[in-house]
């Protein structure tokens, strides 16, 4: 079952899709490209969110509207959380996780790289008892060093990859490091919308060969099982 782990299809949540029938076609579009999966994954910046709550109660209705209309695809409830200094201690963030798993998305910030980042994700997964998916990591490029790279490579972490990576040549050497070392990674569009970021996991389908997609799929597919079994 092909999984697009990140996208920002709920309407009117963030900076994705502005209207009920843009994310319908994003979604529509994402089903066309062989997707049968996937999880939206709207912004969640602690410093503009005072109330947590009232985000969650939003996310829901959101993803309520949706699934009222009958999707051709399966799916499930996540969040693309900000790395803040203090987002561990947040008490709704077993919330923000992808819906029916332990794994939850996390974006870390876009400056150079800073030991509390580490501190933030090694706390969400300790205390929490979460497993971090570390969104878009071939972004991180232009920020951190190689050293700092490595470090965050090192960590005890799922690597999140954009379709868009497989565009890039400098993205997509990380992307070929990160398939020699035989890292855990899954796949997503990080659609917005419907033109300049629009749905394009067949991108991803010309450029990744299929035994990567089958792999990234087991994986989600295991952390599935492992979060029901733990919930038993």
């Amino acid at each position: 079952m092909l999984t697009d782990v990140h996208t920002h299809v709920l309407p009117n949540m963030d900076d994705g899709s502005q209207s009920l029938d843009m994310s319908l076609e994003m979604l529509t579009r994402l089903h066309a490209q062989g997707v049968e999966r996937v999880v939206a994954t709207p912004h969640f910046y602690l410093h503009r969110e005072p109330d947590p709550a009232a985000y969650l109660t939003k996310r829901q209705m959101r993803f309520d509207a949706l699934v009222e209309q009958q999707l051709p695809m399966e799916l499930r409830l996540g969040a693309e959380v900000a790395i803040e200094q203090g987002i561990s201690d947040l008490p709704q963030i077993r919330a923000l996780a992808i819906t029916g798993t332990d794994l939850i998305l996390l974006e870390l910030p876009y400056v150079p790289y800073q030991s509390w980042m580490e501190q933030e994700v090694h706390a969400i997964a300790v205390q929490q008892g979460l497993t971090p998916v570390i969104a878009h990591v071939h972004r991180y490029l232009m920020w951190y060093s190689q050293e700092d790279l490595e470090t965050v490579l090192g960590w005890d972490a799922i690597f999140q990859i954009n379709a868009e990576a497989f565009e890039s040549f400098r993205q997509k050497r990380i992307v070929k490091e990160l398939l020699k070392r035989g890292l855990p990674v899954l796949f997503g569009s990080d659609c917005h919308n419907l033109s300049d970021r629009r749905p394009n996991f067949d991108s991803l389908l010309r450029k990744a060969k299929p035994e990567l997609l089958q792999q990234a799929d087991r994986l989600f597919a295991q952390h599935i099982l492992s979060y029901s079994t733990a919930q038993a």
